[in-house]
């Protein structure tokens, strides 16, 4: 049997991660994550809610930052595949704007409540020059 994935509406739970940290405000945001969740952002491997959180602070704290979803979709097995885009600036130089697109991966251990096994994130590409 093969399963496919098909467009859907963004979840809320989605809509709060994102929001989670464009505002670094965590608590309802991250609610799906556990002490077991397993992130990887690039070659960077995080294991654990606490760490996601202080990898995400580290990463864009000095950054004026907006996440949009443009796409969702939902595939068999928990897997859920969101496509966006991050509009971010330096705090310290607000008017130099860039954007990179970004794709989430969640794989989840269930859906009610929701919760995140694991979260593949790619970013770019970037010009790193202009926000790092």
């Amino acid at each position: 049997m093969t399963d496919t994935a098909h467009a859907t509406s963004v979840p809320d739970w989605v809509l709060k991660f994102m929001d989670a940290i464009d505002t670094l405000d965590f608590d309802e945001g991250f609610a799906p994550l556990t002490e077991d969740t397993d992130m990887f952002f690039g070659t960077a491997h995080i294991h654990g809610a606490e760490d996601i959180k202080a990898f995400f602070v580290k990463i864009d704290e000095p950054l004026i930052i907006r996440h949009e979803v443009l796409e969702f979709w939902a595939a068999g097995d928990g897997v859920r595949l969101l496509r966006g885009e991050a509009t971010m600036a330096k705090k310290s130089e607000p008017d130099q704007v860039v954007r990179a697109p970004f794709m989430h991966i969640f794989y989840l251990d269930r859906e009610e409540p929701v919760r995140v096994r694991a979260l593949r994130v790619t970013a770019g590409p970037l010009q790193t020059d202009a926000v790092m």
